[in-house]
């Protein structure tokens, strides 16, 4: 037998008895019992779907689930009697754990009114798609509050900011989400409804009457309050441009337009001297 013959052979043999052996662990390891480790758990009551905000909970929308005890949400609820027949205010997610921040107050009904905080309003406003920054403003989102509307005593049109920072509670009529909400579309944004302090109120309310209001949508982050003077008719347009005249360039005729008038330069003012006589003060020019 040669030298590589007997190389082959112990390494044959080599892993012949490797695989064995590997096999034999492998066969041992299943034989060992399955050790099941109980960990401490309590009931917390989720939701068994997807929950609209404003949807008045029944025992279908809700299922007791087992939670570890050692990681407690806080606010939860163990027993599902405790959350039916309460709005939900904030949208829940399936399997998501219903706490009583997501929930309105007992006895406060569902819908729009229990998503209202304390000392705020809700006001709805007329919109259509470019009112309302193309489809763009959603619950949730954050805009500014424009209106145009003609000055009296005939001084022109003014666009002014009238309200800022106005958060969004929802985007078209109750119908219109519904609809959307069923055929899984987008939501036809006819009218906004903003969440408001009541002094807002009655500013956007006027604004509605007696101009056209437009929305500006903001970035959610950007919570200052802003206030500007406005802007009229007159500052936006400036003042008008003469009109071109008829001059000659290389024997043809062309019309050239001409420079708008410069204001005067402000006179300066004479230099003065303040005079005392007795009690009385004057200023007198230096001549």
């Amino acid at each position: 037998m040669g030298r590589t013959t007997r190389t082959l052979v112990v390494l044959g043999i080599a892993l012949a008895a490797a695989a064995a052996a590997a096999y034999a662990v492998y066969r041992a390891i299943q034989r060992i019992p399955v050790r099941e480790v109980e960990v401490a758990s309590i009931e917390v009551v989720v939701a068994s779907r997807a929950v609209p905000p404003g949807t008045m909970l029944t025992s279908s929308d809700v299922r007791l689930v087992k939670w570890p005890a050692q990681h407690q949400v806080q606010g939860a609820f163990s027993e599902t009697s405790k959350v039916e027949n309460r709005g939900t205010v904030v949208p829940l997610e399936e399997n998501e754990v219903i706490t009583a921040s997501k929930l309105a107050a007992e006895g406060a009904g569902a819908g729009l009114p229990p998503r209202i905080p304390v000392g705020m309003r809700a006001i709805s406003v007329k919109v259509n798609e470019v009112v309302g920054v193309a489809g763009f403003v959603v619950p949730g989102t954050r805009v500014d509050l424009l209106v145009t509307v003609s000055e009296q005593d005939n001084q022109g049109t003014i666009s002014r900011l009238v309200v800022s920072n106005l958060q969004v509670l929802a985007a078209g009529t109750r119908y219109d989400e519904d609809e959307a909400r069923a055929g899984k579309k987008a939501i036809p944004t006819t009218v906004v409804t903003l969440l408001a302090t009541p002094e807002d109120s009655e500013r956007i309310a006027l604004a509605q009457t007696e101009g056209k209001v437009m929305l500006v949508l903001r970035n959610p982050l950007d919570m200052a309050p802003v206030e500007t003077p406005g802007i009229r008719m007159a500052a936006l347009v400036g003042p008008a441009a003469p009109p071109p005249v008829e001059r000659k360039s290389q024997g043809k005729r062309v019309m050239v337009a001409q420079k708008p008038p410069q204001p005067e330069p402000a006179k300066p003012k004479p230099y003065t001297v303040e005079a005392i006589r007795a009690a009385k003060r004057t200023e007198e020019p230096i001549r």
